[in-house]
This record gives structure tokens, C-alpha cells and sequence, in this order.
């Protein structure tokens, strides 16, 4: 067995510097008593509370958190039933068929976006919270058909076939024995995708209309007008949400993963 090269470990320390280094940077100042970035002058809260008394921004959060919360549901329960029928059942160009769901993740966010708003513009459909969320459904979708395919994938068909040879129904055997195999991971799969809907600007960008501002495109219209504290209190409450979701997904995965080792 090879040993492990020495500079292996401070070179990954260096590039996790490099990655997170910014992150941290915008959070620091994000307390800073002064409207300028450049110079620290004390610590304060005052951004944060700030932020609360913007209609504004509170609008904005509505928004994000609405359009999430629906793309989360329904872009799982698309993509568990997906996965659901490509990992049970045989049929003719199966393995062509699943590409097409990694093609959305492969595909530039801004070729993405183009496409929709054309797309959107052809059906002579308005853009608003409706063309936002079918949007976030496109592009959630395929994550949610990774996870749950590969969650499906590691468990077998052991205990379902056991099921109804003990005569269960197909129903009953995936109520009382698929489905609480694959709770983790639908739960997973929610928090994902409610992060990457509510962190999501590129696609957005192109598919919002008039009352459809989001957080990220919001903050977008700030920065233009140049980087303030209240800027940086809300990049770092967004940074600080992605984080808990999709550690709290990867920890409840990772939980599922080992349950299922009980019955293996």
C-alpha cells in the first residue's frame, strides 16, 4: 500500500484556505461598525437588525423562502417516483432515458436560462413566482433522481421481494418497507433542493418578472450600487443557511446509509 504523499495534506489545507477564505472574509465584515469595507472601526449587530426593518429585503426573503419551499416538495416527489421507476422496472433505452436527467445539471446555468426565458416568451407564458419555481423544479429534479437512485441501488430488492412473499401487496410492500428505507434520503433530497432554490441567481435572473425578486437577485441589485455592510449581513445569513441544510442533508444521509447496514 503507498504511502501518502507529505505535501498532500498542507496542499489541501492551502486550498481549503483559498476556498473559504472569502466566505469568511464577507462575514467578518459583515459586524463591522463601518459603512466602509475596507477599514474596521468596531463590532455591531446593527446590519443585522437593519436587515429586518428593510420591507424590501423581508419581501425578497418571502419570495426566496415561497418559491423554495414549493420547488423542494415537488421537485422530490417528481424525482423519488423517477427513480422509483428506473431502478424497479426494466424497459427498452433505460440507460439512454437516465442520462437526459443528468443533462440539466450538465447544461451552463446561463444556456439554462437563455432557454427557459425563450421558452417561457413561445408559450406567451408571464414571467413571475410561477415561471421561478417550474424553473427550480427543472433544475432540482435530477439531484433528488441521483440521491434517491442511488439510495435504491445500495438497497437491494432483498427485503421487498421477502414482503410479498409473505403476501404483501405492491402497495403495501412499498409503504411499509420502501418508503421508510428511503426517508432519509427524500428528507435529504428536500433540504437540498431548498438550498440550491433558495441560492439560485443565474437561472433566475432570466425567468423573474415584476414582484419576483429573490434574495439572491436582490443582493444583486445592491452590489451595483456597491458593497455595504447590509450587503454582507445578508450574504452571510444566505451563506450561513445553505450551510445548515446541506449539512444537516449530508448528516441525515449519512444516518440512512447506516441504518441500512442493519439489514445487510
Amino acid at each position: 500500500m503507498k504511502s501518502i504523499p507529505k505535501w498532500l495534506f498542507p496542499f489541501s489545507i492551502l486550498m481549503m484556505i483559498f476556498l473559504y477564505l472569502p466566505i469568511l472574509i464577507i462575514i467578518g465584515y459583515s459586524f463591522n461598525e463601518s459603512r466602509i469595507n475596507a477599514a474596521w472601526t468596531g463590532f455591531t449587530l446593527e446590519w443585522y437588525i437593519s436587515i429586518f426593518d428593510n420591507r424590501q429585503v423581508l419581501e425578497a426573503l418571502f419570495n426566496s423562502l415561497a418559491i423554495a419551499s414549493i420547488t423542494a416538495v415537488v421537485s422530490t416527489i417528481i424525482g423519488t417516483f423517477a427513480a422509483l421507476a428506473f431502478e424497479r422496472h426494466a424497459f427498452k433505452w433505460k440507460k439512454g432515458w437516465s442520462s437526459l436527467f443528468f443533462f440539466t445539471i450538465l447544461v451552463p446555468d446561463l444556456i439554462m436560462g437563455i432557454s427557459l426565458l425563450l421558452l417561457f416568451s413561445f408559450l406567451s407564458i408571464p414571467l413571475g413566482k410561477g415561471t421561478i419555481i417550474i424553473t427550480h423544479i427543472t433544475f432540482c429534479i435530477p439531484f433528488v433522481f441521483i440521491i434517491l437512485s442511488t439510495r435504491l441501488a445500495g438497497l437491494g430488492r432483498d427485503l421487498e421481494e421477502a414482503a410479498q412473499d409473505l403476501g404483501a401487496t405492491p402497495f403495501e410492500t412499498f409503504w411499509n418497507v420502501t418508503l421508510p428505507m428511503l426517508t432519509p434520503a427524500i428528507v435529504a433530497s428536500l433540504l437540498l433542493t431548498f438550498s440550491l432554490s433558495l441560492d439560485d441567481f443565474m437561472i433566475s435572473f432570466f425567468v423573474a418578472g415584476p414582484g419576483a425578486t429573490t434574495l439572491p437577485i436582490y443582493i444583486y441589485g445592491m452590489i451595483k450600487r456597491g458593497i455595504t455592510p447590509e450587503v454582507n449581513a445578508i450574504a452571510s445569513l444566505l451563506i450561513m443557511a445553505t450551510f445548515i441544510l446541506v449539512f444537516l442533508a449530508e448528516m441525515i444521509r449519512r444516518k440512512g446509509d447506516k441504518d441500512s447496514n442493519i439489514y445487510f
